[in-house]
């Protein structure tokens, strides 16, 4: 099971803002930077969809996929993050930043 969330997105929907779902292939591919977290305490979509919620508030952050079964929390952003504003918004969510995958 997957969360993603596209930012910015249509309130209440859980696909892209041109509302096309898709698996965040083509962020990556359209630039930016694309890191993989390794994020324990998630073990289903409503805590996929809390991390990926708080991930997607951070400045630049263009896509979060969140993955409960293997705890990775894949992120593309305009720019490189912080791990410490990575890890306050997981954090936030409820759940451990153990650090990139």
């Amino acid at each position: 099971m997957t969360t993603e969330t596209e930012t910015p997105r249509t309130a209440g929907s859980c696909c892209s803002s041109t509302g096309s779902c898709q698996d965040g292939a083509a962020d990556a591919q359209a630039g930016g930077v694309t890191t993989v977290y390794t994020v324990t305490g998630m073990t289903c979509g409503h805590c996929e969809g809390a991390v990926s919620e708080e991930i997607s508030g951070l400045e630049g952050v263009t896509s979060v996929q969140a993955e409960a079964s293997s705890g990775r929390v894949t992120v593309t952003s305009a720019a490189p993050l912080s791990e410490d504003s990575v890890r306050a918004a997981v954090d936030e969510a409820g759940y451990e930043l153990v650090g990139q995958a």
